[in-house]
Formats: structure tokens, sequence, C-alpha cells
């Protein structure tokens, strides 16, 4: 049998799957841990998780999925990795973890995006990094350089959290030319790293790692890492990608005009373009898509709401007593609108899409003799569904025509509820596919060991599960009086 193994290392779990190279169907898969990951907040607005919980959980995944496809070591033919993005991993020159990882929605960074912004220009920044330099890797090691000064005189080079996992499993320290774009380390002007903004800091350029394709041979697993995963040692890692790019690729999402979405911790609408623009107002990202190449540009906008599932998720603790299907039922017994309840579910640090503010999530229109879990069930998807519509609104700004979104049968995506409201408000066709992020990065890795011919044969297989097409326009009128409570808040 030839395998192809995918790892997906997000904040709340690692997933690994095992794809039949041959039938494109996933033959094993496994998650860990069994409940969601720790994210330590040390202060306000600090999230933090540590890396070696990463390759704890990736080893168990790959270990479990190994046994479920019934795959001896020899079987595993190359090795895609995806990974949660913007994270910042500091090392010393013996490849060891100088402190927890800096992960995508920690806020500490944002004055020294802001700054840096001011100083170098809105023109220079955008049109040269597509985006502000904002709440991302390079400006979270500029946090650590003015509050850490004798730990960063120790690092020896930065490494996003998928890069990391990577030198765990062939000792080589590697990044892409799309990571470094989720830093705001890539400079699309010149088709290197951004120096200017390195050196805006004070940064050593040593401190990025070699720079190799997307697709193609990253290393190969060590003895040590293949006793760990119960694989066989020179076993190529051959893709790696941030997981929302990654996300686009496992549904096929390579072009000009296609649309990818997801909505697990983060919600996340992902456009591909092939112009190099920008947001003048910063508000949605641009970054270099996984099949991105000087001669034939591939960039994503990127839309993220922070708080989109992790809302859902801390709901259902609130509850207490009901599964997630049990809570899309509740939802759906209450009216379009909730009856006027209002949830704005921006309570998971800095909004790009606002601005980089942190509100703060919020419930606003409760009547304590009409309201009840019902609507509070129903307000939480119609929130999460109007931020999506609320940034979808500046990702059309910028020329991205929003007619058919592909998404995976995952996450709040699972849920009827969600996707008419989805489809609803938008005015898009929502396309369900039986694909996840593990999946894709396997599939990745087949693109890039040569297994698959081409990228047509690689997603030849890919299994459309649902389509979704827009229905009522009552989902407007709810959506005109949750915007307006947000503009509110907004001033």
């Amino acid at each position: 049998m030839a395998y192809l193994l995918g790892i997906d290392v997000g904040s709340s779990s690692v997933k690994a799957s095992l794809l039949d190279a041959a039938s494109g169907q996933c033959a094993g898969s496994a998650s860990y841990p069994a409940e969601e990951m720790e994210i330590s907040s040390p202060q306000a607005g600090f999230a933090e998780q540590d890396p070696q919980r990463w390759y704890e959980c990736a080893r168990d995944a790959v270990r479990d999925a190994m046994k479920c496809a019934g795959a001896a070591a020899g079987d595993v033919k190359a090795i895609g990795i995806a990974y949660q993005m913007h994270g910042l991993v500091c090392i010393d020159a013996e490849q060891q973890v100088l402190r927890p990882s800096i992960i995508w929605c920690d806020s500490r960074a944002v004055p020294y995006g802001d700054a840096a912004l001011e100083a170098l220009g809105a023109e220079q920044c955008l049109s040269h990094l597509m985006n502000s330099p904002g709440n991302f890797t390079a400006t979270k090691l500029a946090w650590v350089k003015e509050h850490e000064p004798e730990l960063y005189a120790k690092i020896d080079t930065i490494m996003l959290p998928g890069d990391w996992l990577a030198m765990r499993l062939t000792g080589k320290a590697r990044t892409t030319a799309s990571g470094l774009s989720e830093g705001m380390l890539w400079d699309f002007k010149k088709e290197q790293p951004a120096t200017f903004l390195l050196d805006h800091f004070g940064f050593d350029h040593g401190l990025l790692a070699e720079t190799v394709p997307t697709f193609g041979p990253q290393g190969e697993v060590t003895a040590a890492a293949a006793s760990d995963f119960g694989l066989k040692a020179g076993t190529p890692v051959a893709y790696r990608g941030g997981d929302q790019p990654n996300n686009a690729l496992s549904l096929n999402v390579l072009n000009p005009g296609e649309i990818a979405a997801t909505a697990g911790t983060s919600g996340v609408v992902y456009g591909v373009t092939s112009l190099k623009q920008y947001d003048p107002r910063s508000r949605v990202n641009t970054f270099a898509h996984v099949n991105h190449t000087p001669e034939d540009p591939r960039l994503g906008v990127l839309l993220c709401i922070s708080g989109t599932g992790i809302l859902n998720a801390w709901i259902k603790r609130l509850l207490g007593d009901v599964s997630y299907q049990e809570m899309d039922a509740l939802a759906q017994s209450a009216p379009i609108g909730s009856d006027g309840v209002t949830i704005l579910p921006f309570g998971n640090g800095a909004e790009r899409a606002l601005g980089n503010r942190t509100i703060g999530a919020q419930i606003a229109g409760l009547d304590f003799n009409r309201h009840d879990r019902t609507h509070i069930c129903r307000a939480v998807q119609e929130g999460i569904v109007f931020s999506f519509q609320y940034g979808m609104e500046v990702m059309k700004e910028t020329g991205i025509a929003l007619k058919t979104i592909r998404a995976g049968f995952a996450n709040m995506f699972m849920s009827d509820l969600f996707c008419a409201t989805l489809a609803g408000i938008s005015g898009a066709t929502i396309e369900l596919y039986e694909t996840d992020g593990s999946l894709g990065a396997a599939r990745g890795a087949g693109i890039g060991a040569g297994i698959y011919g081409s990228i047509e044969e690689a997603f030849s297989s890919l299994e459309q599960r649902k389509v979704i097409a827009p229905g009522s326009e009552d989902y407007r009128t709810a959506y005109a009086a949750w915007k307006a409570h947000l503009d509110g808040v907004l001033g």
C-alpha cells in the first residue's frame, strides 16, 4: 500500500490522516487531545501554547491513524503538514524552544504593528507586504525583543508552528514564502524576505529559516522522530501550508475567483486572486497562496473572524447539558432574528475586520420574560454568520466575488442552520466537501513528492457532500439589526 500522511496542527487539537494514494480515500484518522487543547493566557489579550504539546499530540494522532489504517511504517510515502497561522516559535542554536509559542489569537503585538505602519508609511507596507504589519509573527517577535531581551538574545531562528513541527521531524529549520507572508515577513514587490521590516525592528536577517518551496522536498524524517511516530526514517516531508491556505488547497481552491471557508475556533473566508491587491484599510489580509510563484502569482485574500466556533463552544460549556447537535435543534426552534437577541462574537482577541480593535463578545436585547436557551443558541449562530457577512462586504470592496463558497463538511458547516443562514445572507451557493485540513495536507504531500502527476489528479477523487442554495431574505432584516448594534458599539 502507498499512503500519504497529513498532519494538521490546530490550536484546539492535532489531527492526522492517512490518504490512500491510489483511491484518494481516507484510510484512517485520529486527533488529540480528546478535549480541546489548553491555551494559556497569563495576561489579558495573551494566548500561548507549548510546542512540545503539539509534538506529543501529533505523535499520538499519527500512531492511532496508522493503527486505524493497518499501515506499516514503510507504507507512508510522504508527509504534509498544515498548521495554525501567524504563531511565533523561538529556538536556540540547539533547536530548543526558548518560550511558549505566541499563537495567532494573541493580541499583545497590535501596538507594535501600529507603530511600524506609522513609521514606515501605509503605502510602503501595503504595497510590499499586502497588509499592515499588524498583529503577526514579526510584531510578536518585536514584543519579545522589548520585553524579554535576555531570551531574545538567545534566539537562533524564528519559526511558524508548522515549520517547528517539520523541524522536529526532519532536524531541518526551514520555512516557505507562503509561511513568511503569514508573518509579514515576505516582500511581494521583490519576491523575497521583507528585509525593510526586519531592519525597522532591528532583527538580524539570519533569524529567518531557510526558504524552500511549499510543494517539494523539505527534509526527511530522522531516526529519532521515526521511532516516536512509528514511521520509516527517510520518509520525505514534501508539503507544508498554513491552515487557511491549506484549507483552500483541500477544497481544490487554487485559481482566481475560487472561494474557500472554514468555521472552527475562528472563521475564515479565503478568496484566490492573481492580482497583488490589498485593502487600503487593512481589514482583510493578503498572503502568498500555496501555489504562488513570481511568474504566476496566486494570492489569498483572507477574512478572519477570531471569535466564531469558540463562541459556540463557550455557550455549550455554559449550558452544560447539551451536545452541539442539540444546540442546533434548539436554535432551529427560534425564529430568524432570534426574537431580538443579538450576539457579537468578538471575544477572542483583536479583530482585524474591526481595525484590530478588541471589543469583546456581547449579548444584547435579552428579555427575561420572553427569551430562553433557544434564542441564545440561534443568536450565537446568527452572530457568527453575520460577522462573516460583515467581513465579506469588505472583501467585495477589494474585487473578490462571492458567488460560490466551498467548505469542508466539518465544524459549524455540519449545521444545516448555519449553512442556510450563510447562504441566505450572502446570496452565495454553499458547496460542502468530504475533506479537512489533514487530508488536504496529505494531498499536498502527494503533489510535492511527485506521487501525483498533477493537481488535477490529486483532487480527482474529492467527494462533494452537499449543496445549499440561497434561501430566505428575512436574514437580511436580522443582519441589518445586528449591524446597527455593532456600529453603535464601534462608535
